[in-house]
C-alpha cells in the first residue's frame, strides 16, 4: 500500500474539488507554502515546528480563527491552508466558504478532532480539498499536504466512511433528505435531550435549534418531537 493510499480513503486524480485541474497545481518538487489555523498557540506551535523540520514545507503564518486565516491568506497567498473547524475567531466552514467564493489559490485542508456528519459534510461542501483528523500520523499529514496542493482530494477513512454512510442516508418519502445537522438534532431528540442541551452540545444557538427542527418536522410531515422521532424510526432514519 502506498502512502497516499494509507493516508486516505478517497484521492482523486485530475481534478479539484472546484472544477480545476491538476496542471495548475503545485509541482512534486516544489516547496509547498503553508498558512496553520487553529485557535490553540500549542497545537499551531507544534504543526509550524513539525513542517519547518521537514525538508518541502514552509509556514508563511498562522491564524487564530476564520476571519484571520481570510485576511492572512490574502496577505501569505498559501499553496495550502490547514484549517481547524471550531474555533471562537470565526468558524473554519464559514473562512472556507469565503474563500471558495473569492476564488482563494489556495487549498484548504481541514486538521480537526471532530468528524460528525455536522462537521465534514459542510467542510466539503463549502469547498475543503481534504479533511484530515488530527490523530493522524506525521508522515500521513505530509503525504496529505502535498496531494492537496497537487489539487487531489484526501479523506481520512473514518471522514471517507461517514460520507459514504451520509449518501446512503434514507430519504424522506418527499424525495428531500434530512441535511447532516437535521439528523444529527434529531437523534439528540431522541436520547430526551432538550433545546438547551442540544445547542450546547452542538455549538449553535437555541434559536437555530429550533431552526432545524422546523425544517426537519416539514420534511418528515409532523409537528412535534414525539412524532419526529417516531417517524424517523418507522422510515429507518433513526436506529
Amino acid at each position: 500500500m502506498t502512502d497516499d493510499e494509507a493516508t486516505a480513503a478517497a484521492v482523486t486524480d485530475g481534478t479539484t474539488t472546484d472544477g480545476t485541474t491538476t496542471d495548475d497545481a503545485v509541482a512534486d518538487d516544489a516547496v509547498i507554502s503553508l498558512l496553520v489555523v487553529d485557535d490553540h498557540p500549542v497545537v499551531r506551535d507544534g504543526l509550524r515546528g513539525m513542517f519547518e523540520s521537514a525538508p518541502g514545507f514552509r509556514v508563511l503564518g498562522e491564524a487564530a480563527g476564520g476571519a484571520e486565516a481570510l485576511q492572512r491568506a490574502a496577505a501569505f497567498d498559501p499553496d495550502v491552508i490547514l484549517m481547524d473547524l471550531r474555533m471562537p475567531g470565526g468558524s473554519g466552514v464559514d473562512a472556507i466558504r469565503e474563500l471558495t467564493r473569492r476564488g482563494a489559490r489556495a487549498k484548504v485542508l481541514v486538521l480537526t478532532t471532530y468528524d460528525t456528519d455536522s462537521d465534514t459534510l459542510p467542510a466539503i461542501e463549502a469547498g475543503a480539498t481534504g479533511y484530515l483528523l488530527k490523530d493522524a500520523p506525521r508522515d500521513d499529514l505530509f503525504t496529505a499536504v502535498r496531494a492537496a496542493a497537487q489539487g487531489r482530494t484526501v479523506l481520512s477513512p473514518a471522514v471517507a466512511s461517514r460520507l459514504v454512510s451520509a449518501v446512503r442516508a434514507p430519504r424522506t418519502p418527499g424525495g428531500e433528505p434530512l441535511s447532516a445537522r437535521e439528523r444529527e438534532v434529531l437523534a439528540l431528540v431522541a436520547r430526551g435531550t432538550s433545546n438547551k442541551e442540544i445547542a450546547r452540545e452542538l455549538f449553535i444557538s437555541e434559536a437555530t435549534v429550533k431552526t432545524h427542527l422546523t425544517h426537519l418536522y416539514a420534511k418528515l410531515g409532523v409537528n412535534d418531537r414525539a412524532a419526529a422521532v417516531a417517524t424517523a424510526y418507522d422510515r429507518g432514519i433513526l436506529g
